[in-house]
């Protein structure tokens, strides 16, 4: 007997009835940190590139933090910019995709000098997950056009106070304006050190425009 698929809730579906070990696909809706550890805290260990696929072997149940294969390397990545076939983010939908539910010991090694140094800021970065997606959409998934050497030359050469907020670093993320961001002179950007990543930022509506590494 064929079975024909069509849609993201039919895979779903399908990925049910399947065990609930094996992996889930998915893909990285713009570039995305891969972390030592689920939260900002640990250490950026390797980065996914946007539309780039992974393997999810769970994700944990009171997070939005999912453990990832991708390029030989094995980390954590923020499952609100994962995506499966039509369901978006991945770990609100992970019951229909039928993605694990793991767990994690809290261990120092993989934390940004044992734990996140600099300021605390607080808050959502840049508000709701559905408004920094959408703006990341309109700013062509990550893809923001490239700063020249000079600027990102600045940035690396002239450190800022690191600055620790709640939620992943993507481009077209909002920085709140509790953030003091610096200047990069003669340029239309500012700059700052949030969660492990000097940051370009757009002057006028404060978002995240590219990310220097």
């Amino acid at each position: 007997m064929s079975m024909t698929f069509k849609t993201g809730a039919t895979l779903g579906a399908l990925l049910l009835a399947s065990s609930v070990s094996a992996q889930t696909s998915a893909t990285a809706y713009t570039e995305l940190n891969l972390r030592a550890g689920p939260a900002v805290s640990y250490a950026i260990i390797g980065v996914i590139p946007a539309s780039q696929a992974v393997a999810v072997d769970g994700c944990l149940a009171a997070s939005n933090w999912c453990r990832v294969s991708y390029g030989g390397m094995e980390g954590w990545a923020s499952g609100e910019y994962l995506t499966a076939m039509v369901e978006s983010p991945i770990h609100a939908n992970r019951e229909r995709l039928a993605v694990q539910t793991i767990t994690y010991d809290k261990s120092p090694d993989g934390a940004v000098g044992g734990g996140m140094a600099g300021a605390v800021a607080g808050g959502i970065l840049g508000g709701p997950v559905g408004a920094l997606v959408g703006a990341a959409v309109g700013m062509g998934l990550g893809s923001a056009a490239t700063p020249s050497e000079r600027v990102t030359t600045y940035v690396m050469q002239n450190p800022v106070e690191p600055i620790h907020l709640e939620g992943e670093i993507v481009v077209g993320a909002g920085i709140p304006e509790t953030v003091t961001l610096a200047e990069v002179p003669e340029s239309e950007y500012y700059y700052a050190y949030v969660n492990g990543n000097r940051v370009l930022v757009e002057r006028e509506e404060r978002r995240i425009v590219y990310i220097v590494r």
